[in-house]
């Protein structure tokens, strides 16, 4: 996946904890967050499964989108996650890095 602004979420397993992010190259961001590179709360509760993600054009639409999730709802959260991706499989190796 060439560079591009993405809202993503990383779980530690199915139903575990989630982390909602933005970046603006999401291959390397969650290579960051499976090696443990990424200091603070996704280090801390292992949240190192890619299982969703939502590319936009532009960061500042990006940026609303994750503000958005992380004021939502965990089920909320979890549905976005089932509707896409009901397995919780990890996407990180389906990205084209």
């Amino acid at each position: 996946m060439a560079k591009c602004p993405c809202v993503y979420i990383v779980a530690n397993e199915r139903n575990g904890t989630l982390y909602v992010g933005v970046t603006a190259n999401l291959a390397a961001r969650a290579y960051q967050h499976r090696e443990g590179q990424v200091p603070g709360f996704t280090k801390r509760y292992g949240c190192k499964r890619l299982v969703w993600y939502e590319p936009h054009d532009e960061m500042i639409a990006a940026i609303a989108r994750e503000k958005q999730l992380k004021a939502g709802s965990r089920k909320n959260k979890i549905a976005l996650i089932e509707a896409a991706n009901p397995l919780w499989r990890d996407l990180y190796p389906d990205l084209a890095i």
